[in-house]
Parts: structure tokens; sequence; C-alpha cells
């Protein structure tokens, strides 16, 4: 098996705006197999590096529906990862928190979303599976369901607040490139 910590591992995570984050992933077919069996290592790999809690396909320039998710900060890793997710369910109860993303850095904002949802998909054996889930997954997964229908987590937000993280993101791109 592959090493997923060694740096050739590492897939290069898209900054907002590139086009594909704005994209509508396709769904995974049964002749993405080999593609989907290689990239899962390699997105656990840039996940943890980076280091964030979920990273979907698109975010690494790959427009299918698939997502890594791992919320534990220690050496207990516990991925979850999702083929197709659908969120089948929310609560109409809903809250805000901070949220962040590896493809915007640096850039926070308060999002209000549901705060529990009911989500379907395949796994890695290609299984389906549903989690119901509440607070930090709860959020989690509908930011990554979110990356796979081309909307990023200041979609979310007013036009004037994301404008603004929105610049403020192209400046410190622009400063860390000069």
């Amino acid at each position: 098996m592959t090493d997923i910590f060694a740096p050739d591992a590492l897939l290069r995570i898209l900054i907002a705006p590139d086009p594909v984050l704005r994209r509508t992933a396709r769904p995974v077919g049964d002749g993405d197999a080999d593609q989907v069996r290689a990239l899962i290592p390699r997105m656990l790999a840039s996940m943890y590096h980076a280091p964030g809690i979920g990273l979907a396909a698109p975010q690494v320039g790959v427009s299918l529906r698939l997502a890594v998710i791992d919320l534990q900060r220690d050496e207990q890793r516990e991925p979850i990862i999702l083929i197709n997710p659908e969120i089948v369910a929310r609560s109409s109860e809903t809250e805000p928190h901070e949220e962040g993303c590896l493809s915007l850095p640096g850039q926070y904002a308060d999002v209000v979303r549901p705060r529990a949802v009911t989500v379907r998909y395949l796994d890695e054996a290609g299984a389906r599976q549903e989690v119901a889930a509440e607070g930090l997954l709860a959020r989690c997964l509908q930011h990554e369901v979110d990356h796979l229908d081309g909307v990023l987590f200041v979609d979310h937000l007013s036009a004037l607040k994301r404008n603004i993280l929105l610049r403020r993101l192209a400046k410190a791109q622009r400063a860390k490139e000069g």
C-alpha cells in the first residue's frame, strides 16, 4: 500500500475563485472505481496535511461526488469516505457556527445551517450507508455536500460579507505569491 503521507501523495487544493469549485460534480459511476480507489488515500493525506476535517474531490480538481471527513484531531483517525452522498433529511432547527474552508484559507464566518442532517452515501467498499448527524459532523457533512454542488460556505452569507471575505482572500493570495 502507498504511504499516504509521502509528499508525492499530496494533492494541490484549489483556492477560490477557481472555476472547478463552482461546478456541480458528477456522480461516481462503475467506470470510476480505479480513479476513486487511488484518489481516496491521497485526499485523506492532503486533508490531514492541510490540516482540515473535510475535503471534497472538486477541491483537488476532480469533479466527482466524493468527499472525505475526519473530525478526529489526534492519532485516533476515523475517516468517513462519502461516495455520491445526498442529504435525505434536515432538521428545521438551525444554528450559526463559524466555518472555514481549505479552499478559502484564513477566511472564517458564522454560517447558519440545519442543526441535524441525515446523509445517505456509498462507502469505500460500495455498501450503502446512512448517517444521522448533529453538531460538527452535521455541519461538516453539509459543507462537503455543498462543495459537490458547486457551493462554497461564503454563498450562505450576505453579499456584503461574502464580497469582503473574497476580497480579503484575493489580497492574501496576491501577498503570498508576491
